[in-house]
């Protein structure tokens, strides 16, 4: 006795889901080809949308910060078409002076400030050693003078500051 139900069935070969003509198979493949390039040319398209909008961002950027930087050229410029004959050196520092200030105040707005140098101890990822000095009163590490401003703009550096460091 042949146990017939462990047998299983092979598919008719003639059903239509297992027979399908080169012709069926050829609009399937060219289907699938459309879709391919349809898609291909929505990533194509969401790729220069992507980069045009940073562009358009950066320059937006750009044109603010250069906007607020304006008036401070406009002080500038008015502090050098004062007549040197009639005003102090008391005077050209207390312009200068009121210039540095609204500059940081704008730099400040945008996250930008310096670095505190002078007595901190000289760190590699936010100073940039120049020179060192053997002084006796110092100790070993601590930076000792601040030869250019460093500057962080939200946590991140900007610019490294360069100093003079001590060496015990």
């Amino acid at each position: 006795m042949t146990d017939d139900s462990n047998k299983t069935e092979t598919p008719d070969q003639s059903s239509p889901e297992t027979s399908e003509g080169p012709a069926q198979i050829q609009r399937e493949r060219d289907e699938y080809y459309e879709l391919l390039l349809r898609k291909t040319a929505a990533l194509d398209n969401f790729r220069k949308r992507v980069d045009r909008e940073r562009t358009e961002r950066a320059s937006a950027a750009a044109v603010d910060l250069i906007g607020d930087i304006l008036p401070l050229l406009d002080d500038l410029e008015r502090a050098l078409d004062v007549d040197a004959d009639t005003t102090t050196a008391a005077a050209y520092r207390e312009g200068v002076e009121l210039i540095h200030r609204q500059l940081l105040d704008l730099l400040g707005k945008r996250g930008v400030s310096p670095i505190d140098t002078v007595g901190a101890d000289f760190d590699p990822h936010v100073h940039q050693a120049v020179s060192t000095e053997a002084v006796a009163d110092h100790r070993d590490g601590e930076v000792l003078d601040e030869l250019r401003r460093g500057y962080m703009i939200r946590g991140r550096l900007l610019r490294a500051a360069m100093v003079r460091v001590a060496k015990a």
